[in-house]
């Protein structure tokens, strides 16, 4: 028996196995990214609310590209709208100097109210 067939049918190798039957030889062709936090929240938010749509993009291959991409979203919106928010409420450096635990308080505010925008903008839409 050859080790490894073509199928010219359905174009796929087959490779012969310990036991005697052959495999395909399959591989992933997805590129691995890293998924940040926004990424894995919206990813759970797929599994629990939209079952389908994760399945199809898991199934394509697509997944972890498409999580990337919205985790890269959410970072840059997350970004941004701190400091816009920072700049409106008068949070400066100068503040962080004066009054280091005023800032650090206002800063975590900003930051929770961000969060909000961002997870009901992006992650939860």
């Amino acid at each position: 028996m050859e080790k490894c067939i073509y199928d010219e049918k359905n174009r796929l190798s087959y490779t012969l196995g310990e036991d005697g039957y052959y495999y395909p030889d399959l591989a992933l062709l997805e590129q691995e990214y890293e998924i940040g936090r926004f990424g894995r929240k919206h990813a759970d938010y797929l599994k629990e609310h939209k079952y389908v749509t994760y399945m199809q993009l898991l199934n394509s291959g697509k997944l972890n590209e498409y999580l990337y991409e919205i985790d890269t979203q959410a970072k840059d919106m997350f970004e941004r709208l701190i400091k816009k928010y920072a700049k409106m409420q008068g949070v400066t450096e100068q503040l962080k100097a004066d009054n280091h635990m005023e800032w650090v308080g206002r800063m975590n505010n900003i930051q929770q109210a961000v969060q909000e925008i961002v997870q009901n903008k992006i992650i939860y839409a």
